[in-house]
């Protein structure tokens, strides 16, 4: 029943960032003049949380515009209503709706959902993961010096010892290629495809992680920390990888 209630809720929010897009619709900031929420993030996060109050009313819900909604459950749905606000604003279709559900502090389900290019990655925990019903794998790439790489950048972060821009200055040193898409969620689950073979950021939220990273360990893929820690959605830094160029790509990334 929660897996059947996730993919409700992810095919109602869907529908709602298709009816939109292109717009017209409200836009307004947020912590900067670009972290970007629009009328229809709040929409679609409404279409979510009804889908799920229907079946599940005492459930605890965090969610990126509404915040967390606390109960006694076990059972925390962990929702971000448009993964890529500043693309879908702009009218590029990169950008998705992501649902994760964990239960007693573990990650069990997670969906997210691309509705522009018709993609619905799926994993649940020790079931493996899914594009559109199929079996998804990473890749077998072993050489972080040929990797296909992704990452994304904060709109604020403090100029500290290894920051994004020193890091970036070392993968670009190095002519390892990346790409920068805008939607940590997207970035993950096309690493669990095998499309990259490695993603890194150092500053998300939960609801940007919690269900690709699920997605990438179904997938046969490694996620960590910068420094090799088992990966929580609720920190902030995230390697995520095939797992064969893991090590290589968290030297890179510490400089060392």
């Amino acid at each position: 029943m929660l897996k059947t209630t996730l993919l409700k809720a992810t095919e109602a929010s869907g529908k709602i960032l298709q009816q939109y897009f292109n717009g017209p619709f409200e836009v307004s900031s947020k912590s900067t003049v670009n972290d970007l929420v629009t009328e229809v993030d709040k929409k679609a996060e409404t279409a979510i949380i009804n889908v799920i109050r229907e079946t599940y009313p005492d459930h605890f819900i965090l969610s990126e515009e509404a915040g967390e909604m606390k109960t006694a459950s076990s059972v925390k749905w962990i929702i971000d209503p448009i993964d890529g606000t500043v693309n879908f604003a702009n009218g590029i279709p990169l950008c998705c709706v992501s649902i994760g559900v964990e239960q007693d502090g573990e990650m069990i389900l997670g969906a997210v959902y691309n509705p522009f290019m018709n993609e619905l990655f799926v994993a649940e925990k020790g079931k493996g993961a899914t594009l559109n019903g199929n079996p998804i794998h990473v890749s077998t790439k072993t050489d972080v010096s040929t990797s296909f790489l992704v990452t994304g950048f904060a709109y604020k972060w403090e100029d500290a010892a290894n920051n994004p821009l020193q890091v970036l200055e070392r993968v670009i040193k190095q002519g390892i290629p990346l790409r920068r898409l805008g939607s940590a969620a997207i970035d993950l689950c096309w690493v669990a495809c095998g499309r990259f073979d490695g993603f890194y950021e150092h500053h998300l939220q939960a609801w940007d992680s919690a269900a690709g990273f699920l997605i990438v360990e179904e997938a046969g893929g490694k996620v960590t920390d910068f420094s090799g820690n088992r990966y929580s959605p609720y920190q902030k830094e995230i390697l995520a990888t095939n797992g064969h160029i893991h090590s290589a790509l968290q030297d890179l990334i510490n400089g060392k």
